[in-house]
């Protein structure tokens, strides 16, 4: 026997005319809804219409009084001057949230008022940090065993030792080289000690070039003069090197360094004219991040909100005065 019972066409069909009746409802009060927003639209236009107008207006004069400026330059600290380069630029950005624009017009900033941040930041290259020396390397696989390396390349420990850095400045308007950027790389490289370093470490680039220079003429006179001996001995006339003249491999393995060695130098010392070396600069970028540049759009909703936060409040008191009456 089957121990369900029959269902009831009855009953279904009063089921299904609820489920009308309330689908019905629904949508009546759904178009009541809309009438009545239909209705505050027309007896509101005036006042929302002129607060959109008044917010956009707002907006834009906001957003063209208030437009942040962003301007980068790579730098490339020389003789191990990092911690210097990152202490100075610090040093001038806690001045400027102190207001202490005697200091700013001190060191060259004339027009300081525009000036509201400055920072500086590493350029993380872990291949440069890795060829530049072989203890580097050795320190990253140490550091890797221990921990993950996207950490490791972002350590402050890591970050000051990459070659590049950047410093970022930001100003409420445009601004022409001259006006901050070139002050604030003259502070950079006024240090009587680091300018000691870097003449001695000059003088040093300087007599190597020479020496490796003399000692390059003194390999070419040598392979000149083998050249001459071999070909008086040769029947045919042609040289030719055998691997196992290891003398002579010997002889021209070491220029191959030395050239090597005499163009790393010479690049070296032209990077070397300055403490703190400028790479590039990029000056004048808008920033339109965060709230920059929006001031259009968000003054116009804000208005709007706080009419419509006014209603609200209004006719919350309304019924909770008339619902006070009707209690007493």
């Amino acid at each position: 026997m089957s121990s369900n019972s029959p269902t009831n066409p009855d009953n279904q069909e009063i089921d299904l005319t609820q489920v009308s009746k309330k689908l019905g409802n629904v949508y009546q009060n759904f178009l009541f809804l809309v009438f009545k927003g239909l209705l505050f639209l027309k007896r509101n236009i005036i006042i929302l219409a002129v607060l959109f107008i008044v917010g956009v207006g707002l907006g834009f004069y906001l957003d063209r009084n208030t437009t942040v400026y962003n301007h980068e330059i790579i730098i490339k600290p020389n003789f191990g001057s990092t911690d210097y380069a990152y202490a100075k630029v610090n040093l001038i950005n806690s001045k400027i949230k102190e207001g202490d624009f005697e200091f700013l017009n001190q060191i060259g900033i004339k027009k300081s008022a525009k000036l509201s941040k400055i920072e500086i930041e590493p350029i993380p290259d872990i291949y440069e940090f890795v060829n530049s020396k072989e203890q580097n390397l050795e320190l990253v696989r140490l550091m890797a065993e221990s921990s993950d390396l996207s950490k490791i390349i972002n350590d402050e420990t890591t970050s000051k030792n990459y070659a590049n850095h950047k410093i970022i400045l930001t100003t409420n308007k445009e601004i022409s080289r001259s006006e901050i950027i070139e002050p604030v790389l003259d502070y950079l490289n006024k240090s009587e000690l680091y300018s000691k370093i870097q003449n001695t470490i000059i003088e040093n680039l300087r007599s190597k070039i020479e020496s490796n220079k003399i000692t390059i003429n003194q390999i070419d006179n040598l392979l000149a003069d083998f050249s001459t001996a071999s070909k008086g001995n040769s029947k045919s006339g042609n040289l030719v090197y055998y691997n196992e003249n290891t003398q002579l491999n010997d002889v021209l393995k070491t220029k191959n360094e030395l050239v090597i060695d005499q163009g790393n130098k010479m690049l070296e010392l032209v990077f070397s004219d300055k403490i703190v070396k400028e790479s590039s600069e990029v000056l004048n970028i808008k920033n339109n991040q965060s709230l920059n540049g929006k001031m259009k759009f968000i003054i116009p909703i804000l208005f709007l909100c706080i009419f419509f936060g006014i209603l609200l409040v209004r006719g919350f008191y309304k019924s909770q005065m008339e619902k006070m009456k009707a209690t007493f």
